[in-house]
């Protein structure tokens, strides 16, 4: 068992050591293996690290020479800059140098000017001395030969100027009328010809008082009623006068304020025809008629507004524009009279190129004065401009309203254009009528002013008022004068008087020659 064991051991050692020098073996062959792998691959590395040498070296080599080439070629264009520059340089110099040199001629040219003006002006001053001298005396020899004094020849210097001037005056006066009659004239003639046949309206004559027909002179005492109970309620009641005369069968209603007067008509006829007249029955009638007119009123501003097309009104405008159908002027309707300056505005404002719906509302705004003009002082287109300011109008409404009777100067177009509607309305044959002592009061003044005038030998107002014929005399107005004497009087008749439309101003010239056969 023993001897087993031992042989195992020995077995085990002796496999143990050749195990060991077969290792040694095997691993000193593998040193040298990779000994000569290690050296190769050093060799290799040293010959592939002196080829990138070489390389980088000839890499360096040629980004040297050309960086070299760029940098000279870089420096030799600077170098080309600078000789450029250096000559621009070079010749601005010699440009100064020669501008210096031609401003110090200058300045010595300009010194020896200045020298010589000034021995000029000495010289002219002294010539101007002798001339003066010269003058008086020859002025001085004028006034000795012809007698007159120097203020007297230059008065009539002046008056023949002024005589030349007034001649050239009136020439070119006429004939800048000539020309604007021949360019204007057919146009405006149109316009407004086309305005009026546009537009017609009747009218009706109204002034302060009313007539109320009655059936019988015996219901004249019942209206006065016992005592004058009647008479006095209706009076308390309307504040109108009733007037009660010897006219038969009519009593006369008179007041200032058309619309009582129209309330005060209708209640009485109302009373008549119910035939109950006392005092009760009066005021309960008085106040029934006062409401209808009152709605009436309204009726009719609404029914104005409408028909002129006009938008965005007052509603106190509106009841303004209603009691104008209870007014007149001079016999017209002034309700009716400002739809006809509405309708006439809006046409030529359309014939113009004008704003059409301003014009018209300018055109039945324009006597909205003489709604209350019996109960404020002041004309009515003041009155009436006031009431369109308050009442948040335009200041073009507010302006042309003012200004339609020249209380104000006109500014603007539509301001003359509510003249001349208001004039045409006015002026068409039956529109307004006034009284006799009135008309013959106009046509008398129309010749006073004509007659003021120097050389006028008679005068003679004709086609009811409408025109004024003028006889000059001939051998103290010339023919130039005499269209200067028609501008003058006209010019004074606008200042001096109130009229409806246009007067036309005539003045006549003529040389009669006259001899008898025997």
């Amino acid at each position: 068992m023993n001897d087993t064991i031992y042989m195992l051991a020995l077995a085990f050692g002796g496999g143990v050591a050749v195990g060991y020098i077969a290792y040694r073996g095997l691993a000193r062959r593998n040193v040298e293996t990779a000994e000569r792998t290690a050296k190769k691959i050093i060799d290799d590395a040293k010959k592939e690290a002196e080829s990138m040498l070489r390389e980088a070296k000839l890499t360096a080599r040629d980004n040297i020479h050309r960086a070299r080439s760029q940098l000279e070629t870089e420096i030799s264009g600077r170098k080309r800059e600078l000789l450029q520059i250096e000559k621009r340089v070079l010749q601005k110099e010699e440009h100064m140098d020669r501008k210096v040199d031609l401003l110090e001629r200058r300045e010595g040219e300009i010194k020896k000017q200045g020298q010589a003006l000034e021995a000029r002006s000495r010289q002219l001053d002294e010539r101007a001395k002798e001339i003066d001298r010269v003058l008086n005396e020859e002025r001085n020899r004028l006034q000795r030969i012809a007698g007159i004094s120097r203020e007297e020849a230059k008065r009539m210097l002046l008056a023949k100027m002024e005589e030349e001037v007034t001649y050239e005056t009136s020439a070119l006066i006429r004939r800048i009328e000539s020309e604007a009659k021949e360019t204007a004239g057919k146009k405006a003639k149109h316009i407004i010809a086309l305005a009026i046949q546009r537009c017609a309206a009747d009218f009706v004559s109204d002034v302060t008082i009313s007539t109320v027909a009655l059936p019988s002179d015996d219901m004249k005492g019942r209206i006065i009623g016992r005592e004058g109970r009647n008479i006095r309620a209706i009076e308390a009641a309307t504040g109108v006068d009733i007037i009660i005369d010897d006219t038969p069968e009519a009593v006369i209603l008179s007041s200032f304020d058309p619309v009582r007067r129209a309330i005060a008509g209708t209640a009485l006829k109302r009373l008549i025809a119910d035939g109950r007249i006392h005092p009760a029955r009066i005021e309960e009638v008085v106040k029934k008629v006062r409401k209808e007119t009152e709605a009436a009123i309204q009726e009719a501003g609404e029914q104005a507004v409408f028909d002129a097309g006009i938008h965005r009104l007052h509603p106190e405008l509106v009841k303004l524009l209603g009691r104008l159908k209870y007014r007149a002027s001079y016999g017209q309707n002034v309700l009716i009279h400002s739809k006809e300056v509405s309708i006439v505005m809006g046409i030529m404002a359309a014939e113009l190129n004008l704003d059409i719906k301003l014009a018209k509302r300018i055109g039945l705004l324009h006597d909205i004065g003489k709604a209350v003009d019996h109960e404020v002082e002041g004309a009515h287109a003041i009155i009436g401009a006031d009431l369109a300011k308050k009442y948040n109008e335009s200041p073009e409404v507010v302006h042309s309203i003012a200004a339609h009777h020249e209380d104000t100067e006109p500014k603007s177009i539509y301001a003359v254009l509510a003249s001349a509607g208001d004039a045409l309305s006015a002026a068409r044959p039956g529109a307004r009528s006034e009284s006799l002592e009135a008309y013959i009061k106009r046509l008398e003044k129309l010749e006073a002013i004509a007659n003021a005038f120097r050389g006028v030998e008679k005068s003679y107002a004709i086609q009811a008022g409408r025109e004024v014929r003028v006889m000059v005399k001939p051998n103290s107005v010339t023919d130039n004068e005499a269209i200067m004497i028609a501008r003058n009087i006209t010019k004074q008749i606008q200042k001096d008087m109130d009229y409806p439309g246009q007067i036309k101003v005539t003045v006549i010239r003529e040389t009669r020659a006259v001899e008898y056969a025997k």
